[in-house]
């Protein structure tokens, strides 16, 4: 594949011992009324709704006051069904922006292809979420998640794809700084029983973007601002963690509606002064 310099590759970083990868609301009417918007979403939160309807999702989203999102549907040259320029001028006229895209189908053959695509979206961030090439692995009884190889082999593709991109420690250390970033997801470092605060200490610049979602006292997805996650302990280290932009994002939301979890959600990012 050839050099693409003008597009940054970050890896998801989930559950390290695997892949080593309510209270309040706010009404529709408070968010519409607010001049402010800030924050992104990662659209996997509302998959479901993305798949029916996007543009009449896209249309909430804003309305809820996020000011940018994550796309996280890609297929046949297409987002969400809509050609990369589409995807970004529909974007554009919501008041939004993707930021980033998971693009985990990635392959040697086709990145090249795919980081195109993602430029003409308007997209920066290219998000390899797992383990590309047949490397991520799931065990159907467990619901755990694995890699087959070893980390050495994974950086050799991670390096030749976005010339670097990083999943654990040994990544860390040996993907080159200059082209190599993170996507920390802090409900999977948590969940992993590791330490998002001791990762910026130890790695400090090279975590330029974070899903930001919560953990209830039973260790489920909850929105942001009502678990028990230290939000702002971590929101502290931000200039040390090297974070650039943050998207909020919820794999599962339960008996809540999606639609009301991302304004809980957005509500919480004010409470804990996120901006």
């Amino acid at each position: 594949m050839k050099n693409s310099p003008l597009i940054h590759l970050v890896a998801l970083l989930l559950v390290f011992v695997t892949l080593s990868c309510g209270t309040g609301s706010q009404t529709s009417t408070e968010t519409e009324n607010s001049s402010e918007k800030f924050g992104g979403l990662a659209l996997y939160t509302l998959r479901d709704s993305m798949a029916k309807d996007p543009l009449a999702t896209l249309k909430v989203v804003s309305e809820a006051g996020y000011a940018y999102v994550e796309a996280a549907d890609y297929a046949d040259g297409k987002f969400y069904g809509m050609s990369p320029e589409v995807f970004k001028s529909t974007l554009d006229s919501l008041g939004l922006q993707a930021m980033s895209a998971h693009m985990g189908m990635v392959t040697l053959e086709n990145a090249d292809q795919l980081i195109a695509d993602v430029k003409a979206a308007g997209i920066t961030y290219f998000v390899i979420p797992v383990p590309p090439m047949g490397m991520f692995t799931v065990d159907p009884a467990s619901n755990k998640l694995g890699m087959k190889g070893t980390a050495d082999e994974l950086v050799t593709i991670m390096n030749t794809i976005g010339e670097g991109t990083v999943i654990e420690d040994v990544l860390l250390e040996k993907c080159n700084p200059e082209w190599v970033n993170f996507q920390m997801d802090l409900y999977w470092v948590k969940k992993g029983n590791a330490d998002a605060l001791s990762y910026f200490e130890k790695y400090p610049g090279r975590f330029k973007a974070w899903h930001v979602k919560d953990m209830d006292t039973e260790g489920k997805f909850a929105p942001v601002g009502t678990g028990t996650i230290d939000f702002k302990s971590i929101l502290a280290q931000k200039e040390k963690s090297g974070m650039k932009f943050y998207l909020v994002e919820q794999d599962q939301t339960f008996d809540l509606p999606p639609f009301e979890a991302i304004k809980i959600s957005h509500k919480g990012l004010v409470d804990l002064g996120f901006k």
